[in-house]
């Protein structure tokens, strides 16, 4: 089996939406002039979209699906609902999207499945979409942008990992987010490549809430994929806080194991961008400190361009075995 765990839906404009809102929606669009979310992770940069590539279905089954025979792919929308402040027209962008992931897509190619868009600002109303989309099997991951109001750890979210867990969907940490506060903890930078290659800090920032807030001990069956992240950076990061909490885990009492156990059981990355040392000698050595193969999961992150992966990344493991365990639902 081979496994994509990221590939990309674009919607490109509000009202590809019309057929899935409502009617006083649709006038809401058409009288106020509102163009929807325009924040987006993918500006015109070159790693947002690799020559010749496309945003339509046609385009992900010529250039992504079909050459590699691949069995399943994750789909991702990147539609910045967490950017609106209006808490009904979060909710409802949120609901229209997935329902036109499920018609365009999903209905449309049997190869696929989907991450749940949810109003995560909003986590009682996140929980009621993921309530009223799990049915569809279809669906395996909850879609939540890596960049966030308040870390994920808090309380606060836990709604939404109560249903994630409820349903068997892992949640996916993914590149990206329009939460309205800087994507840096000392403000905003002047250029997108400061903000394309400071993305891993707020990877970082995320996975050090979800171990030190105990969300992995209020919730022990919940698995989470970092998406579009890297992981050359997890090996000091662990050995950071596991160091740190060796000294200080008595202020987080209820962390009963080193941070770095926790990441292990329960996260896994995808391999896009992979971010890796010059020296291919040193792969080896990375993959085992990171965890070993088995936390790392294929992903073409198409249409997205990074350096294709070397080799060694492409074993019946990375390729399919690894996410047809972790994702329950997939097959």
């Amino acid at each position: 089996m081979i496994v994509d765990a990221d590939v990309h839906a674009v919607i490109p404009s509000i009202e590809t939406l019309f057929p899935y809102l409502t009617a006083p929606w649709i006038e809401y669009v058409e009288q106020s002039g509102f163009k929807g979310p325009v924040d987006t992770p993918y500006p015109k940069a070159p790693t947002s979209a690799r020559p010749g590539s496309g945003t339509s279905l046609q385009h992900l089954r010529e250039q992504a699906l079909d050459p590699l025979k691949v069995d399943h792919a994750i789909v991702n929308c990147s539609y910045a609902v967490e950017s609106i402040h209006n808490p009904d027209t979060d909710i409802a962008l949120a609901r229209a999207v997935n329902d036109w992931l499920v018609a365009e897509w999903l209905d449309k190619e049997p190869r696929l499945r989907a991450s749940i868009i949810v109003p995560s600002k909003q986590p009682a109303a996140a929980a009621r979409e993921i309530d009223r989309v799990a049915a569809d099997r279809r669906f395996v991951q909850l879609y939540l942008p890596v960049r966030s109001y308040l870390p994920y750890g808090k309380r606060h979210f836990h709604p939404i990992f109560e249903a994630a867990v409820r349903h068997d969907l892992v949640v996916g940490l993914h590149f990206g987010g329009a939460p309205g506060n800087p994507p840096t903890s000392v403000g905003w930078p002047s250029y997108y490549l400061e903000e394309y290659a400071g993305m891993a800090q707020a990877f970082q920032s995320q996975l050090q809430s979800m171990v030190v807030e105990g969300l992995f001990d209020r919730f022990p069956a919940l698995r989470v994929t970092c998406v579009e992240g890297g992981f050359a950076w997890l090996p000091p990061f662990l050995w950071r806080l596991d160091k740190e909490w060796k000294g200080l885990q008595r202020e987080v009492p209820w962390t009963k194991r080193l941070p770095s156990e926790y990441v292990r059981e329960h996260v896994r990355f995808t391999i896009q961008p992979a971010d890796l040392p010059p020296d291919p000698a040193r792969l080896g050595r990375l993959v085992e400190q990171v965890g070993g193969e088995e936390v790392l999961l294929f992903a073409s992150d198409y249409p997205h361009v990074h350096d294709d992966p070397p080799v060694q990344l492409l074993t019946p493991k990375i390729m399919g075995s690894n996410a047809a365990a972790f994702y329950g639902r997939i097959g």
